[in-house]
């Protein structure tokens, strides 16, 4: 029984250990071409034969493609972005799991079906609505879109609200303590891992949208996003000679996600162990 067990698990490591191969694989073939020294965008072998830093300097220092200035405005609208959807969905999520009122739960349907369209079918509406208010072709543009599109992203984080227990509630309100008091010393402690989940989706969202920003900022080209412009980079006539960059590009605009996962992540694992709630 042991020495069948010990297989079984050899057998579980073993198809991990080849997952995380070919899961890891596709990121150590982008970070290895951003150092590739030689070629054109296709060649027949994985491992550079020359290594270069030229791929990471051409993103700064070049006019057809100012990549820090796409970099810097991306960081805006997704802090910004990050910011107020955190704040709002937490805001519905809670009113929704705590108070009940009238057509509550029609409202709910009503959400959940609006949910199961994609958002990009809003597209051309929603352009219109920010054209007549003269905000096309704007960072703020992009901030509205991406924050209005929370409030229907409560769903997740109201059924985390719904785990907590209300009797919590009830017994804080009978020491004397107001709805203020549950919310932010009770109810935020204890979700502390659905606030960060809100948060990265929130924060990621800015980085891999192309759909609606390249719909709202049109031919701003110094007002574009990362995904925006790191596109022209591998369009036909430019993939040849920028494919390297294009691939150190990526390599850059995954350390703001990599980092703030890091340091949320013990805000994460605090909050799933419950050590959150002081008396």
């Amino acid at each position: 029984m042991i020495r069948k067990r010990k297989l079984n698990l050899a057998i579980v490591y073993i198809i991990l250990s080849i997952l995380a191969v070919i899961w890891l694989f596709p990121i150590a073939w982008i970070v290895l071409t951003s150092f590739r020294g030689e070629g054109t965008a296709f060649v027949d072998y994985i491992i550079p034969k020359s290594f270069t830093l030229s791929n990471y300097k051409m993103l700064f220092d070049n006019d057809s493609f100012p990549f820090l200035r796409w970099f810097f405005n991306t960081l805006i609208v997704a802090i910004a972005s990050c910011t107020i959807s955190t704040f709002i969905t937490v805001a519905m999520a809670y009113s929704l799991s705590r108070i009940k009122f009238k057509f509550r739960n029609r409202f709910l349907k009503l959400a959940l079906i609006l949910n199961m369209f994609p958002g990009f079918m809003s597209m051309i509406a929603v352009y219109y609505i920010l054209k007549a208010m003269n905000l096309t072709q704007s960072l703020i543009a992009l901030v509205i879109v991406y924050s209005a599109g929370s409030a229907l992203g409560f769903y997740i984080a109201k059924g985390f609200f719904d785990t907590i227990p209300y009797s919590l509630d009830e017994s804080a309100m009978i020491d004397g303590a107001t709805r203020k008091d549950i919310f932010f010393k009770i109810t935020l402690p204890l979700s502390k891992p659905i606030i960060v989940y809100t948060a990265l989706m929130a924060f990621m969202g800015p980085w891999m949208d192309f759909i609606f920003a390249k719909v709202i900022l049109g031919d701003q080209v110094n007002k574009y996003t990362v995904a925006i412009g790191l596109f022209r980079m591998v369009e036909k006539d430019a993939i040849n000679k920028w494919f390297m960059a294009f691939s150190a590009g990526c390599v850059l605009i995954a350390i703001p996600i990599t980092l703030l996962f890091m340091f949320m992540q013990k805000y994460y694992v605090e909050g799933i162990t419950g050590g959150s709630v002081k008396g």
